[in-house]
């Protein structure tokens, strides 16, 4: 189980929560990001920054946004940030995947329906090389 039990109100049954990390996905997620620095501020916890990142990505919602239990959301997103510039985030997705694959629960089929791949503007208008213009050509050559 990926997300952890959570009570949110006294008279509520246990439910699962969108936005907490389970034990076992934190057992794996935690050591792979860098380690606190021993000087300057107290380190912020990995774990909620973590939470609020997926939090903030889930919903689509500004930084500002972020829920007040996740802590400041400028801290927030200062820590994601520095993690993206310093490739902290596509380090962890591809030694989660190598996990992942390694265990035999990762499933790399895709299917895309072509009904919504769209091309890029720019690309709507270039020249086409589909050979039918030399095809029409030998067609007409042979007709006379």
């Amino acid at each position: 189980m990926l997300l952890k039990p959570c009570r949110r109100f006294a008279s509520e049954a246990w439910s699962v929560s969108r936005d907490v990390i389970s034990d076992e996905a934190w057992a794996v997620i935690g050591p792979l990001l860098p380690a606190a620095k021993s000087t300057g501020r107290p380190p912020v916890d990995r774990r909620t920054v973590v939470e609020a990142t997926a939090w903030r990505f889930r919903t689509g919602a500004p930084w500002r946004d972020v829920p007040e239990r996740f802590g400041n959301w400028n801290t927030i997103y200062k820590n994601f940030n520095r993690w993206a510039e310093q490739g902290v985030w596509a380090q962890l997705l591809e030694q989660v995947q190598s996990i992942a694959q390694k265990r035999g629960d990762l499933d790399w089929v895709a299917s895309i329906d072509s009904t919504i791949v769209r091309v890029h503007q720019h690309g709507a208008t270039l020249p086409r090389t589909t050979g039918g213009s030399v095809e029409l050509q030998e067609v007409r050559a042979g007709a006379h």
